[in-house]
């Protein structure tokens, strides 16, 4: 998976979210951004669509913590100034509740030194200060994509017994190919690439099968359970896949 640079748009049609078929060759983010503002959420909203990147936003704090509290992200995106839950109240209580690993950057106005370091010291991973240029932000996100997912650039992954080739489109277990369909291939990516991580059933609907798909609910259940099955994932190979009640799927290392 190699990390686009930034700017470069999409070779797919449209400025829809990239889907796991192309997840091979390209490093592309759910995204959550919260911004009081319409005007300047559309903006943003379009230059990282533009990017390929998938996107949710939010113009209140209070609808941004209650999605996140039961979605998973790659990356937030804060506005400190919202009228209701500020934007550094969220980073606290993502930190605190949901992750204190997921990127943050903040997209703010305020452009003290004191409110810089209150916000990195709080746990947000970069800062940018309003007026914002296209360029550099989508540099900035590529950035936190890189050190948020060190082995994206890889197109070997290992993961004793398993090996994926990206390239080719293929996991093997003690050098032996495994059969799998394309969509259960391109969830077993999602879920190694994101090994350790929580991720909700609508993360990795929109990562199989795109923001826009319309699959019955369960979709995602059975392909995660053909998978599982099929790559015998067990205790005995030390590898798990591990339903959390209500929300997804967490891929364990034993």
């Amino acid at each position: 998976m190699v990390i686009p640079t930034a700017g470069v748009r999409s070779s797919r049609p449209g400025n829809g979210p990239i889907t796991a078929a192309q997840f091979d060759s390209e490093a592309f983010l759910r995204i959550a951004i919260l911004e009081d503002d319409p005007d300047q959420l559309a903006i943003l909203k379009h230059w990282l669509t533009g990017a390929g990147h998938t996107v949710h936003g939010f113009l209140w704090g209070r609808e941004i913590k209650t999605y996140a509290g039961r979605e998973s992200f790659d990356l937030f995106l804060l506005d400190w100034q919202v009228p209701d839950i500020s934007g550094t109240e969220i980073l606290v209580w993502l930190r605190e509740s949901v992750s204190s690993s997921v990127p943050v950057l903040f997209v703010t106005a305020r452009d003290s030194e004191e409110d810089i370091v209150y916000a990195l010291e709080r746990g947000a991973d970069d800062y940018m200060i309003k007026p914002i240029r296209r360029q550099e932000m989508l540099a900035r996100v590529s950035a936190l994509l890189r050190r948020a997912f060190p082995n994206a650039e890889k197109a070997i992954l290992e993961f004793p017994p398993f090996v994926i080739d990206t390239t080719r489109r293929e996991i093997s277990r003690d050098a032996k190919k495994i059969q799998l369909r394309p969509k259960e291939y391109e969830l077993a990516v999602v879920l190694f690439k994101n090994i350790g991580r929580l991720l909700s059933r609508g993360h990795l609907q929109e990562s199989v099968w795109g923001k826009s798909s319309d699959i019955p609910s369960r979709t995602v259940d059975n392909h995660v359970s053909q998978v599982r099955k099929k790559l015998n994932l067990s205790e005995e190979c030390g590898i798990l896949i591990t339903p959390v009640y209500q929300y997804g799927y967490r891929v364990e290392k034993l």
